[in-house]
């Protein structure tokens, strides 16, 4: 595209204004871009987001905070069509969702372990080394 309506390029956003609104890097822009997630319109080496490009990185990054993988992000955008009733991205998500969900809650329940034995290891440690500074004051 060499040259585009002035009304459209009002409602785009530069590299610039994506990463200050989204707080991200343009090196993340020209990733997603590259991984085929997001598509600017290129005006000579300018690039220019849409309002599709602007809601697929909402998602991106939602999908990315949730611990989803970017190829399941990709194939959940590229489920998504304009005109249908998209249930099957809708189910999709869904599932997705609630395998990861399960996933992290076993994360949490091993985390919560971890942290449960290592304050019994502190508490231990703290009555041994509170024992050694008795033995060395008397």
């Amino acid at each position: 595209m060499t040259q585009a309506d002035p009304q459209i390029q009002i409602d785009m956003l530069t590299i610039r204004e994506m990463c200050d609104a989204y707080l991200v890097t343009p090196r993340t822009l020209r990733f997603y871009e590259a991984k085929e997630l997001i598509s600017p319109v290129r005006l000579g080496s300018k690039r220019l987001y849409t309002k599709t490009d602007r809601a697929r990185l909402q998602l991106i990054l939602r999908g990315k905070r949730f611990g989803f993988s970017l190829e399941d992000i990709r194939q959940l955008l590229d489920m998504y069509n304009r005109n249908g009733s998209n249930e099957a991205q809708l189910l999709r998500t869904w599932q997705l969702g609630r395998d990861r969900l399960a996933q992290m809650q076993a994360q949490r329940a091993e985390l919560d372990e971890a942290i449960a034995e290592l304050e019994t290891q502190l508490h231990e440690g703290e009555a041994t080394l509170a024992a050694f500074r008795r033995a060395a004051a008397e």
